[in-house]
């Protein structure tokens, strides 16, 4: 089997989270002669595979099986794998069972390495993205923490091999709640219309940036995503509005520096705030070993030498991050993910599988 047999048979299983489509069982017994490891608990599965070949440093290579629901607009079926004009069209193609296959191709065919070699695969992580913690925490148990992480998510944006991420911003949720009185609409000096107390407001805060970044982040900026108040009539004023936001905060800018930006703009009125983090920032130093091999191997196969990115979303990345392991990712373009009629090209799976061959060489 190589690796595009190998990614053909992992996009025919249908893995919509939080279920595996049985890919683990196979990967397992695919990669027999590694010592395997299940963390499994009801539906979320997690499979931890890992051989040690001498005294060195142990790298471990990570994804996810599961995908999101198709959803329509498929001009063939999403678990049905297409070929044609050089891609592969299928629910995963890009997001990420390419790199699964990848990695996994890369390491099966692996005869000799200066460490020890780890595979880490989770069933959740389009979803809550416990699987990978509740491995991550056994792993730290056992003492079989990895040194180094490569995560092979879609990273790619023009071309294959453009960027690698080598952290993720954090990502912290609010909903702010500002109190009036409600009231008539024909007489508005007898309410506390919080839609009139938050309009000079909003200007001075919404897309509003936090901090300035620096050279791995760009800067945290206030997102508002929602806000509502009233009963959808025309003459009662509202005694509440919620709004809600995000924040895409860098090593910059923490909960408490979004509560003191708050203060100072809503200082005098009646509110409450709740924020929750969902995820950390991490950044991985440009100069550690494994970003200088990874970068090293895409420059051999695609003669292109990667930017640094730390954009988009969040992944399982932030979870080893959050542990302090040198943790990047890399893989595919990630043009078409989540989007109907997802793919990606035969050539860019096979240049993945030729990078991790290569790292693994010179690690």
């Amino acid at each position: 089997m190589d690796v595009i047999d190998l990614f053909i048979k992992l996009l025919s299983k249908k893995s919509i989270t939080p279920n595996d489509g049985g890919i683990l069982d196979f990967i397992q017994e695919y990669l027999g002669d590694f010592d395997s490891f299940r963390f499994d608990k009801g539906e979320i599965k997690a499979l931890f595979l890992t051989k040690k070949f001498k005294e060195g440093p142990h790298l471990c290579f990570s994804g996810h099986v599961d995908v999101v629901p198709p959803g329509d607009g498929w001009q063939s079926a999403p678990f049905v794998p297409k070929v044609e004009n050089g891609f592969i069209y299928a629910r995963g193609a890009q997001d990420m069972k390419s790199g699964v296959a990848a990695f996994t191709q890369a390491i099966k065919e692996l005869k000799e390495f200066n460490g020890r070699v780890s595979l880490l695969l989770t069933s959740d992580e389009e979803g809550d993205g416990i699987g990978t913690q509740n491995a991550l925490k056994a792993l730290q148990e056992k003492n079989l923490l990895p040194d180094f992480v490569i995560v092979a998510e879609p990273t790619c944006e023009e071309q294959f091999g453009d960027a690698i991420k080598i952290g993720r911003r954090g990502s912290i949720n609010g909903v702010l709640k500002l109190f009036g009185v409600q009231g008539h609409a024909a007489y508005p000096q007898k309410a506390k219309n919080p839609i009139d107390m938050i309009a000079p407001i909003l200007p001075k805060i919404a897309g509003v940036d936090l901090d300035n970044g620096d050279e791995y982040f760009a800067p945290s900026k206030f997102v508002i995503t929602d806000i509502r108040a009233g009963m959808e009539v025309t003459n009662v004023t509202p005694g509440l509005l919620k709004m809600m936001f995000n924040v895409r905060n860098s090593t910059k800018t923490l909960k408490e520096d979004i509560l003191a930006f708050l203060q100072k703009h809503f200082d005098g009125l009646d509110y409450e705030v709740k924020l929750t983090q969902s995820a950390y920032p991490f950044v991985t130093n440009h100069n550690s070993k494994v970003v200088k091999i990874l970068e090293k191997a895409i420059k051999k196969v695609t003669n292109i030498t990667p930017k640094h990115s730390t954009a988009g979303g969040t992944s399982d990345a932030r979870f080893f991050g959050k542990l302090g392991i040198d943790t990047i990712e890399f893989g595919v373009k990630n043009d078409t993910i989540h989007a109907p009629n997802e793919r990606t090209s035969i050539k860019e799976v096979q240049e993945l599988y030729f990078v991790f061959k290569e790292v693994l060489k010179e690690f």
